[in-house]
């Protein structure tokens, strides 16, 4: 019943911005903790940026100053801002949630979380 949805990703010029959406359904957003994960060919998935349940934001060194992740609990989504894009930024990015607290050192690892969406390709490129 628990599903995540992602959407938004496409082809950009490095510099360039895109806003990837996760909407949710089957439990109350309020109470879960929400991040970004992205993974590129032949590399490690990452965490990018999370909504933790307890209102804390957190973000990877590489997205900090330059990601934006925000969440409307009302219309069950949660949004990340990629501004200013490198080709290092490119890959599948997923969103991933559960309901327990996270913390500065468990909020980037996938194994914290039991829901995932699909995810969504973004290609950095000119």
């Amino acid at each position: 019943q628990v599903q995540l949805v992602e959407s938004g990703g496409g082809l950009v010029q490095p510099g360039g911005s895109l806003v990837l959406s996760c909407a949710s359904s089957g439990f109350t957003l309020d109470d879960y903790s929400v991040t970004w994960f992205r993974q590129a060919p032949g590399k490690e998935r990452e965490g990018v940026s999370c909504t933790s349940q307890s209102g804390i934001v957190y973000y990877s060194k590489s997205a900090m100053d330059r990601f934006k992740i925000s969440r409307d609990n009302a219309k069950n989504i949660v949004y990340l801002r990629l501004a200013q894009l490198r080709p290092e930024d490119a890959g599948v990015y997923y969103c991933a949630a559960q309901e327990w607290v996270v913390t500065y050192t468990t909020w980037n690892e996938p194994n914290e979380y039991h829901t995932w969406g699909q995810g969504t390709q973004v290609t950095v490129s000119s």
